[in-house]
């Protein structure tokens, strides 16, 4: 670290940042310290391996399904629901060995999740990485957080950007009606229409060879997996409906904890704080553990990233207890609010652009 060390501090200089809360930067790190002693940092084996037998599961029902009913409407429709939820759930998987949540070794969790992600999903690990860690460092922080890009060329982002926008006379798209527009460019699209050919172009131009490698083997098993049995137009026709299956569970889920939070420019506060301003959780049910990924705990999990998925719910009375504490909002909604919200804070956020806009 001197090669960074510019000086020393002067005895009348604070060597804490103005912008952040001290009490509450050192009750986040006695709470980090409890975590630790209480061995919530640790994963449970048997969990992941479940999970990963049950996606496995699912894969091969589809395929036997169609290979024993036939590939009229609704075997069809049958198994591309099944690979649909393996798609999603092959998400959540990858995204526990992305972040170092279940093996010790960091090795293991890397070999692991390029498997997960690269032949179970057909997309780079080093894509989600690039992108995901950014998101975390910044949770909706415009211009540091990728997954808050979409303003605001499709989107008119939170309050502050949106009126800032509508200020400034820029109109990319009618934002006013974004919660309309919302449904046919946000879940329905993203994956079919924009991620699926932007993954290739990111490995190939950042030479990402094995991930490319890795990819490829998830398109030449679907290939010839269900081309004997669907030709190519049914072959093409139930790649895109997992995809359209796919893209619409993962929208709804990761937006439903961030798009109706704080979105602004980076104020620089402290961690806590940057976490739960941005950040939302829906109410605990077996469903909604599952059909989320346990990211109805979003949190607690961007708290702490590492921290196996199983564990959220111990934890999450600790975090409530030091919100109230020190006066800080924590969220916890019913799954369809969560949903609703998506769309009313985008109807707001666009109500906003057009006031500032029209504004003489």
């Amino acid at each position: 670290m001197n090669s960074l060390l510019i000086g020393e501090l002067a005895p009348d200089q604070p060597s804490f940042e103005p912008s952040k809360n001290k009490l509450l930067v050192e009750d986040f790190r006695e709470l980090r310290t409890t975590v630790e002693r209480l061995g919530l940092l640790k994963p449970n084996y048997l969990f992941f391996a479940l999970h990963l037998f049950h996606i496995l599961l699912m894969d091969i029902a589809a395929w036997l399904n169609l290979w024993y009913f036939g590939s009229s409407l609704v075997p069809f429709l049958f198994s591309a629901l099944l690979l649909g939820t393996v798609q999603a759930q092959a998400g959540w998987l990858q995204h526990d060995f992305g972040h170092l949540s279940v093996f010790s070794k960091s090795k293991w969790n890397h070999v692991v999740h390029k498997f997960v992600i690269g032949h179970l999903k057909g997309a780079p690990a080093s894509w989600w990485n690039h992108l995901h860690f950014q998101h975390h460092a910044k949770p909706n922080c415009f211009r540091k957080d990728p997954d808050v890009n979409m303003h605001p060329l499709f989107f008119a982002l939170g309050k502050t950007l949106s009126v800032e926008l509508g200020m400034k006379k820029k109109k990319f798209m009618p934002y006013n009606y974004q919660h309309k527009y919302f449904f046919i460019i946000g879940p329905p699209a993203l994956v079919p229409l924009y991620f699926q050919w932007y993954i290739f172009y990111f490995a190939v131009q950042r030479k990402q060879w094995v991930d490319l490698a890795w990819m490829l083997s998830f398109y030449i098993r679907f290939f010839f997996t269900y081309l004997p049995l669907l030709g190519v137009k049914g072959l093409l026709g139930l790649f895109l409906l997992v995809r359209f299956i796919e893209s619409n569970w993962f929208v709804w889920v990761t937006q439903m904890n961030h798009i109706p939070m704080h979105i602004d420019y980076d104020n620089n506060v402290d961690w806590f704080s940057t976490q739960l301003q941005a950040t939302c959780n829906v109410q605990q049910s077996l469903f909604n553990d599952w059909f989320s990924g346990h990211l109805n705990f979003q949190i607690e999990h961007h708290l702490f990233p590492t921290m196996p998925r199983h564990n959220y719910w111990k934890v999450a009375p600790l975090v409530k207890s030091m919100c109230a504490k020190h006066g800080i909002e924590y969220q916890c909604k019913p799954l369809f609010t969560a949903f609703a919200d998506i769309v009313y804070s985008l109807k707001d956020s666009g109500e906003l652009w057009l006031d500032a806009y029209l504004h003489k």
